[in-house]
């Protein structure tokens, strides 16, 4: 067993089920370096690869990463548009290497304002891994917290609108199954790149009791090992869930 091997092994006991990362950072790093900032977003698609393949390594169940908010439609019109042509050629060129290595791909948030050549070419990765075992690689574009908790408010009074639901039986549960990623282990660690400290709308309802870890590395700098510090982090916190210190040393002894 290699020394990776054996760090993994001891590791997997306490590692996180669920991982979500804020990928922050392109733009300072193009800049810095005399770059465009389309090439500072190409340059992040390395660290997406490395981050990837890490969380494959380690057998986490469930990795959502924060592609393109819906208020990065906000951002100069040139940057978008070369975020939706890096977006359409990640898509066709990463794809069928998810698929060979067995991870399922899933896009959460609103489509309807990508192109229709975007959303075919976002349907075709998904159904080509639909069926794959590994690990569950979610990427969230056009996607807002508040959007998905006014959508699934949206739903359920559709449902009271027709007779299916009492207003009464709405509870924690009955919204939570209408909210985005309602299938998959609630996020453990949430990481954020480049040094800021918010979540700038992201899985509002889903980060409930998640452990946060700020990172300075701009993204484009944000590998393996640093991904491997993060968790390292996540690992020597306590998690309560709302209780006691000593509820926590009681049940754990």
């Amino acid at each position: 067993m290699t020394d990776m091997q054996s760090r993994d092994a001891q590791a997997a006991s306490s590692m996180p089920r669920h991982v979500a990362i804020i990928m922050d950072g392109n733009n300072r790093w193009a800049r810095a370096r005399g770059l465009s900032s389309a090439q500072g977003h190409r340059a992040g698609v390395e660290s997406l690869r490395s981050v990837i393949r890490r969380a494959a390594e380690l057998r986490i169940e469930t990795l959502t990463l924060f592609a393109f908010s819906s208020e990065n439609w906000r951002r100069p019109t040139a940057e978008v548009n070369a975020l939706m042509e890096l977006f359409m050629l990640v898509l066709k060129r990463e794809v069928k290497k998810l698929h060979d290595n067995g991870i399922r791909l899933t896009i959460i948030g609103d489509r309807r304002r990508f192109s229709s050549s975007l959303q075919k070419q976002m349907a075709r990765a998904e159904a080509l891994t639909r069926d794959n075992p590994g690990l569950h690689l979610v990427v969230a574009a056009n996607y807002g917290g508040r959007w998905d908790i006014a959508a699934a408010a949206r739903r359920l009074a559709q449902r009271v609108a027709n007779g299916q639901l009492r207003p009464e039986a709405i509870d924690e549960s009955t919204l939570d199954r209408e909210i985005c990623l309602h299938q998959e282990p609630p996020v453990d660690l949430c990481i954020r790149t480049s040094g800021e400290q918010r979540i700038s709308n992201f899985l509002l309802w889903q980060l409930a009791y998640a452990e946060f870890v700020f990172t300075p590395e701009l993204w484009p700098d944000f590998d393996g090992e640093a991904f491997d510090a993060a968790l390292s982090a996540f690992r020597q916190r306590q998690r309560r869930f709302g209780m006691s210190q000593q509820q926590i040393e009681v049940n754990g002894a």
